[in-house]
């Protein structure tokens, strides 16, 4: 590190000998880890590359168009871009899909008719699908449309339970849906092989049931995506992986052409479908933060692997360890009371670039049983790709880190967290 770094860690972020040492000692142990990300990085990059110019990208794709938005060439490249990336049929990609949320609940509503039935094989899903899903009674879920539901829980050891998802199979089970990240459960995300294992045993116990993966968090992890090994839909959201950190807002859903037009009439209506919608003149960021994405990806792995080594080394637990195999961007830290979920939490905001002035502070967040406290200071509100960090206040005081659009600000976030809970290097 340049004298002139360490001058300005300790002068402006007040981070002494001790933390800029134990920093230098989590680099030489994660070495071989960035290695590894760096060659996934490399592929990724060059595969978007090849989309983008196989595509005859041009800035005449960077107009906008108004009203209706028929015939928007860009907004078509884009979908033919995404579509190419993810080694499928057809695409979606929209900014008035709102979130993550939004683009899945397109893909159920758009699928699923009255007693079909949804098996969930990775558990119960993320808390804000069980209102779509009428887990949660909400006006307007699924259930009040008739469509049934069913999941197969996790095995004691982390692994999806076959064995089951066989027996709950029958004549009505129209989706079978994965969750491929944690989201804020305390276990291992999938891997793209996992997710294949997964296809190849439902598509041999019934040919034509559809697979659906929830990919928020997972793109550019791997070299391959689900829809890559058998997945007939995917979804995900542009203000995460995707999106580079440069779209301001929008989701995606990706897979066969017969299911995306089926969702496309729920996102417009019957006969119109993804023929019109206008793009509001995010074409340019939407494919700049595309083309970036895998660098941006990196960066948060990278940042990720050095909060889970640093506070493995301060004896924590925390998942995934910083050698683990990772399929999404999150890690997560058990902490041992509300105090330090606290200071962690502040310890991020004071590192950010946007309200880093800002003292988060526990509230009553709806939908949650218990107060919640966040920490973001990004430049596009709520984006997951930026660094963050957040936890329900109750034990097993889980706080939950991810993102980072650089490395260097992903690491000045976990040295700050540690400077906030005044741990003893």
């Amino acid at each position: 590190m340049l004298k002139e770094t360490k001058d300005l860690l300790k002068e402006f972020y007040e981070l002494d000998d001790n933390i800029i040492n134990f920093s230098d000692e989590i680099l030489k142990d994660i070495e071989n880890q960035f290695e590894k990300i760096k060659e996934v990085r490399e592929y990724n990059q060059y595969k978007v590359l090849k989309a983008m110019q196989k595509a005859n990208l041009s800035d005449n794709h960077f107009n906008w168009t108004t009203g209706y938005g028929y015939n928007d060439l860009g907004r078509e490249k884009i979908e033919e871009i995404y579509a190419d990336v993810f080694g499928c049929e057809d695409a979606i990609v929209r900014p008035i899909i709102v979130n993550g949320t939004h683009a899945l609940t397109l893909c159920l509503q758009g699928i699923l008719r009255p007693n079909d039935e949804i098996l969930s094989v990775t558990g119960k899903p993320y808390d804000t699908l069980e209102g779509v899903i009428g887990i949660r009674e909400e006006k307007g879920s699924l259930k009040e449309f008739g469509v049934k539901y069913s999941q197969v829980d996790f095995l004691d050891d982390g692994n999806i339970d076959k064995e089951t998802i066989k027996t709950k199979i029958n004549d009505k089970t129209k989706i079978v849906f994965i969750q491929r990240s944690k989201g804020y459960s305390w276990r291992k995300s999938l891997s793209i092989n996992d997710i294949k294992e997964v296809v190849d045993l439902v598509k041999s116990i019934k040919k034509d049931i559809i697979v659906m993966v929830d990919n928020c968090y997972g793109e550019f992890i791997e070299t391959k995506e689900p829809t890559d090994v058998g997945v007939d839909i995917m979804a995900g959201s542009l203000i995460k992986n995707p999106g580079g950190g440069l779209a301001l807002t929008g989701g995606y859903i990706a897979g066969r052409k017969d299911l995306v037009e089926l969702i496309s009439y729920r996102l417009t209506s019957p006969g119109i479908g993804k023929e019109c919608g206008l793009t509001f003149g995010t074409t340019r960021n939407v494919l700049q933060g595309f083309f970036m994405a895998p660098y941006v990806v990196s960066q948060a792995m990278m940042g990720a692997i050095f909060c889970s080594r640093a506070f493995s080394k301060l004896g924590y637990e925390v998942l995934p360890k910083y050698d683990d195999v990772r399929s999404d961007i999150i890690q997560i830290v058990k902490l041992k009371n509300s105090d330090e979920v606290i200071a962690f939490c502040q310890g991020i905001q004071a590192a950010a670039p946007v309200d880093a002035y800002v003292k988060p502070i526990p509230w009553d967040m709806p939908g949650y049983d218990s107060q919640v406290i966040m920490a973001a200071g990004a430049f596009v509100q709520g984006s997951s790709i930026e660094l963050s960090a957040d936890a329900p206040i109750k034990p097993p005081y889980n706080v939950y880190f991810q993102g980072g659009l650089t490395f260097e600000h992903s690491k000045m976030g976990t040295l700050k967290a540690i400077k906030y809970m005044n741990i003893d290097l």
